[in-house]
């Protein structure tokens, strides 16, 4: 899908959230990456191939 050079990330590798958007639309939160990948604004992602990856978000500061 990436006609970049040099080529982004996969999908599947693990730097996939370094490929180039080519779609954002913060306004609900999301952009779509070369590599096909979703990817939100709480970190979470949807790789083309329908798995979810889960927010990484912080739980919180420890007081």
């Amino acid at each position: 899908m990436c006609q970049h050079t040099p080529p982004c990330p996969t999908a599947g590798s693990t730097a996939r959230e370094a490929a180039k958007v080519v779609a954002s639309h913060p306004e609900q939160g999301w952009s779509l990456l070369c590599n096909g990948v979703l990817v939100f604004e709480d970190t979470g992602e949807l790789l083309p191939d329908g798995q979810v990856v889960a927010p990484r978000r912080p739980l919180g500061v420890a007081a």
